[in-house]
């Protein structure tokens, strides 16, 4: 039997740091974004079946969450500013997070491989899937832009103003009933929870 060094690989998330334009009272890194965002999703997914009447699978929501990041092992997380600073450049990481996660996923032995492609490398069949995703990761970075303004660093405030701006544009109901009825929380210290 051939080794892999597949989750050896993976648990290295935990080197790769956040927000590397951004001067951080706590820095974050990959792996505990990932948890935070596969929690998020999951929530968002229940939101769906239970409330809105969807039928979305929670549990490859969680699943593909934990890896939806895992390219960065090989990529570094890429700020947006640059990730997003033109539609050349965007393309370009596009391919270069593909090239990545097919990497990763080469790493894993071939009767491994068709389990974790779906959470690796994004299928359009899967595309509500990734939209939760994408929600709860914009709603992970907003939470880390109240925890920095609640210590007192400014650093994030457009951040924030930008991620509210772009969790408005999503207009998904999802979104809307968690930041509801369990946002307000993030702002509170424990002795007020």
């Amino acid at each position: 039997m051939k080794k892999s060094n597949f989750f050896a690989f993976i648990s290295r998330m935990k080197y790769i740091n956040r927000w590397g334009l951004m001067r951080s009272t706590k820095e974050e890194n990959v792996s505990e974004h990932s948890l935070d965002v596969a929690m998020i999703a999951h929530a968002l997914a229940t939101i769906q079946n239970k409330r809105l009447e969807k039928n979305i699978d929670a549990n490859k929501v969680v699943l593909y969450a934990m890896y939806h990041d895992a390219a960065e092992i090989l990529t570094g997380d890429l700020p947006a500013p640059v990730k997003y600073f033109n539609p050349a450049i965007r393309t370009a990481y596009k391919e270069v997070e593909f090239s990545a996660s097919k990497s990763l996923l080469n790493m894993l032995p071939e009767d491994f491989q068709e389990v974790y492609e779906p959470a690796l490398i994004p299928k359009e069949e899967d595309s509500d899937i990734w939209r939760t995703i994408k929600a709860a990761d914009k709603i992970s970075a907003y939470i880390k832009c109240i925890e920095e303004e609640k210590s007192g660093n400014r650093e994030f405030v457009k951040a924030k103003q930008a991620l509210q701006k772009e969790m408005d544009n999503m207009d998904r109901q999802d979104v809307r009933i968690f930041m509801d009825e369990f946002f307000e929380g993030y702002g509170l210290t424990l002795d007020e929870m």
